[in-house]
């Protein structure tokens, strides 16, 4: 099957489906995009995914839609590419294996900026906050995006006005590379006035968004949105945040999808930091006060787990210390709770949460009706 067509398929998929759209996304899973995609065309198709495609199913804009990303300067980064991000994207897929159908991955992403997207993602974090933002967290957020820089760590937020806005000027003034991803489509011009900072974005980093050009902003797609800054990186960071918020919402779908959560302490009079302390009073994040403790508690590839090496000799070599102890608290046989393992391990409750779903990932613990255990894995010794 051509690339050309592959393209075409899931660009035509992309549009008929509002994301997310996990029905779609299983089908196209089983029969791959050109097939998917001609049956959708003929409503050959069963009933979840005619419920997602139904209204937009004769919408055929793929062509133009592609012409028109490419006069943008944007490409359609699929699954079959070697840039797609399918190593931090593979926990949305573990998510839906869950049964959390709101956490279904892209069917592909439009992607404006010359820097490979999985390259620019190898170590990333995301930083989110209010967008009514105090100077204070603009101010911390700036300095954090800018210090993680300096380590080497790609910074991705939402491109929003405060926090969001001042994370991605804190990167590029160290001079590093930084990702946007957009509840709308990459020619919609928003918000308006952050239309050159993204341009400034796409030149260093990547401005990314899983709906079609013409896609107008909506509140419902910032939520969806979301789930991408959460999947894309290691580990979320929420500088200022109201009880409810669409911060907040970052941070719960990054615990979902087993990545590590940390906010930021701001002033116990502040309405925009009452979010962040009752995510660390309930055990949702853990707390951070400089870009050095979010490297700590993330680690460097964020799961807490070293890059791999060609022929280890045992399953745990390249674990770092805390996955190690989390590792060595599971039993073989039967199951423990998070709560028992993090007692037994003298790891804190959050990270153990944090490092499970990395190890089940590795193939270093599985689930089970007593809670966790060491998983199974033949051909290598503890």
């Amino acid at each position: 099957m051509s690339t050309d067509a592959i393209r075409a398929a899931r660009a035509y998929l992309l549009r008929v489906a509002e994301p997310p759209a996990p029905a779609l996304w299983a089908f196209v899973a089983e029969y791959g995009p050109v097939e998917a995609a001609w049956r959708v065309r003929a409503g050959d198709v069963p009933d979840r995914v005619a419920a997602e495609t139904a209204a937009r199913r004769e919408l055929d804009l793929a062509e133009r839609d592609l012409d028109e990303g490419a006069a943008q300067g944007a490409r359609l980064v699929v699954p079959e590419d070697d840039e797609w991000p399918a190593w931090p994207l593979l926990s949305m897929e573990v998510a839906m294996g869950r049964g959390v159908d709101t956490m279904a991955p892209p069917l592909a992403l439009w992607v404006r900026g010359e820097v490979p997207l999985d390259d620019v993602l190898v170590s990333a974090v995301a930083i989110v906050g209010a967008r009514a933002a105090t100077d204070y967290g603009e101010t911390t957020a700036a300095e954090f995006a800018y210090e993680l820089t300096l380590a080497e760590t790609t910074v991705v937020s939402g491109a929003a006005y405060g926090i969001d806005g001042a994370a991605h000027r804190g990167v590029l003034a160290a001079g590093g590379a930084t990702v946007a991803v957009l509840g709308c489509g990459l020619d919609a011009g928003y918000p308006a006035g952050h239309v050159g900072l993204l341009n400034r974005v796409a030149k260093r980093g990547a401005v990314v968004s899983e709906y079609p050009p013409g896609t107008q902003p909506a509140r419902h797609r910032f939520l969806v949105r979301n789930r991408l800054i959460a999947a894309l990186t290691a580990g979320t960071v929420v500088v200022e945040a109201g009880r409810r918020s669409g911060a907040r919402n970052t941070a719960t779908t990054a615990g979902v999808l087993g990545k590590v959560v940390m906010a930021v302490p701001g002033p116990v009079t502040s309405a925009l930091s009452v979010g962040c302390h009752h995510l660390v009073r309930d055990a949702q994040a853990t707390l951070v006060s400089s870009a050095t403790d979010v490297m700590e508690t993330v680690g460097r590839l964020g799961t807490g787990l070293a890059p791999r090496q060609d022929g280890p000799r045992r399953r745990t070599d390249g674990l770092d210390a805390e996955p190690l102890r989390v590792f060595e608290a599971l039993p073989a046989r039967g199951g423990r709770s998070p709560e028992q393992i993090a007692t037994e391990a003298g790891v804190s409750l959050p990270r153990v949460r944090a490092v499970l779903p990395a190890l089940e990932l590795d193939g270093l613990a599985e689930r089970c009706d007593a809670g966790w255990r060491q998983g199974r894995r033949r051909g290598t010794g503890a």
